[in-house]
């Protein structure tokens, strides 16, 4: 009577005179950043997803701020161009509204992000620069704007801020 196959009698001698391996992990890298220039180009379909793009920032922003890198405003450059309908988040009469992602843009700002608004987007909502938040500037164009930061070599960035269908432990 023939208890297993050639195969996998191999296959289970194989096994057990094999030396235990420990189980490999990934391996985690601290890659150089030097002066990291980036510009993300904000247009979003409702200002209520400003706070998830906002997450791209400081995805960006806060592990060149911590240890190892310790980077500051002095050591890299960030400029978010806003030109969709989030710009009624930097409206000054808007504040209580959107107090959150207000205080969020406002810590950037002071750690030396650059806000810029497009000047036509905010004719088109009726805003003039004196209705916007001090830390905002506002550029002829946002298209204009974004084609200039690349020419002068920083990397451009456009969140994708997608309505959430399943939670992270759903899919865990």
């Amino acid at each position: 009577m023939r208890l297993t196959s050639a195969p996998s009698l191999l296959l289970l001698l194989t096994l057990a005179g094999a030396p235990t391996v420990a189980l490999a992990q990934a391996a985690v890298v601290q890659t150089p950043y030097q002066r990291p220039k980036a510009l993300f180009d904000i247009y979003l379909d409702h200002p209520a997803k400003m706070g998830a793009a906002l997450y791209w920032l400081r995805s960006f922003v806060n592990p060149l701020m911590e240890a190892p890198y310790s980077l500051f405003n002095e050591d890299m450059s960030v400029i978010v161009v806003l030109h969709g309908t989030e710009l009624v988040t930097v409206a000054r009469k808007n504040e209580s509204r959107y107090e959150d992602i207000v205080q969020r843009m406002r810590f950037y700002a002071d750690q030396g992000v650059k806000f810029k608004v497009c000047g036509l987007a905010l004719k088109d909502y009726g805003y003039t620069p004196a209705d916007m938040q001090p830390f905002v500037e506002v550029t002829p164009s946002a298209m204009t704007e974004l084609v200039h930061w690349q020419n002068q070599g920083y990397g451009l960035i456009t969140p994708v801020v997608t309505d959430k269908k399943v939670s992270i432990d759903e899919i865990r």
